[in-house]
């Protein structure tokens, strides 16, 4: 029987399998190509699936080639990797991505209001259907500060359960990014501790079981609370802020007496020993051969 779409997607055939094995892949946010290597080096090294993710800021600031080069460097991996989007929320944006070699793609309307987000994630859908790309989708709103990612106060719209089954039915979305107390960013005291309502995480997946979920605002990284996302249901974890802080603080004590190629090396290294812990901590490694095909 011929795979038809979204299974012949890359970013969908590597959740799904997660989803089948019951554990997460890491989407690690890169600005050069330093993390591109380093993430796919450390998915080489452990034996595992993994994604690489780009803000809307590099597909402008770098330019097409870059993302052609992200998405040559990902899929000839020795291991699935697949290239995502991340947090596209303009609409000349999302329209742009859908034209470059990008896996997947994250529409976050989630500011628009509700019947705005469900027309417009919708239309997108379909376009991308056309083209092999899978959508991400937001439903509330995740608040905090990121690249590319308006900061909001922390009045904070949760993802209501019932709201999210019918958004996803409504529209074919693949995966869902849901806010329960989630942000990007520092959070205020207390921390992910006090403000992750797991009890609606549970009451999302309860409600929509096909839904593959996306934890945005895993930084700080507490071990206990994020294992509790993932037997939740969370499948994909994006990373970002404790990959660059390995990979800066490198720099920052060698940037005066270290020439360049050794600044790249060192870096990369700093990078890949982060990306290898959150590996393990998805549960990931040695998992490369549950993704059954690789287009």
């Amino acid at each position: 029987m011929v795979a038809e779409y979204p299974a012949t997607n890359r970013t969908f055939q590597i959740l799904q399998a997660a989803e089948r094995g019951k554990y997460a892949i890491p989407a690690f946010n890169c600005y050069n190509a330093d993390g591109i290597l380093g993430s796919i080096w450390a998915a080489e090294k452990m034996n595992a699936p993994a994604m690489i993710e780009i803000f809307p800021f590099s597909m402008h600031f770098h330019g097409p080639e870059f993302i052609k080069f992200a998405s040559e460097a990902c899929h000839n991996a020795k291991v699935p990797i697949s290239l995502h989007l991340d947090h596209c929320t303009e609409k000349e944006d999302v329209y742009k991505a859908l034209e470059l070699p990008f896996d997947s793609i994250m529409v976050d309307a989630s500011s628009q209001d509700p019947e705005e987000n469900f027309k417009f994630v919708s239309e997108i859908v379909q376009i991308a259907k056309t083209k092999n790309i899978t959508i991400e989708a937001e439903l509330g709103r995740i608040q905090g500060g990121e690249d590319g990612v308006p900061t909001v106060d922390m009045e904070a719209l949760y993802t209501e359960p019932e709201f999210a089954a019918e958004f996803i039915s409504r529209t074919g979305i693949h995966y869902l990014a849901p806010s329960f107390g989630n942000i990007h960013g520092p959070y205020p005291p207390g921390g992910p501790m006090k403000y992750w309502q797991l009890d609606r995480l549970a009451e999302i997946k309860r409600l929509s079981p096909e839904a593959i979920l996306v934890l945005h605002g895993a930084f700080p990284i507490i071990h206990d609370l994020f294992q509790k996302t993932v037997e939740l249901g969370v499948r994909k974890v994006n990373l970002n802020k404790n990959l660059h802080d390995k990979y800066l603080e490198f720099w920052k004590d060698h940037v005066s007496n270290t020439e360049m190629t050794g600044l790249q090396r060192g870096g990369i290294a700093a990078w890949m020993e982060e990306a290898i812990e959150s590996i393990k901590l998805c549960g990931c490694n040695g998992k490369a051969s549950d993704v059954n095909s690789i287009n």
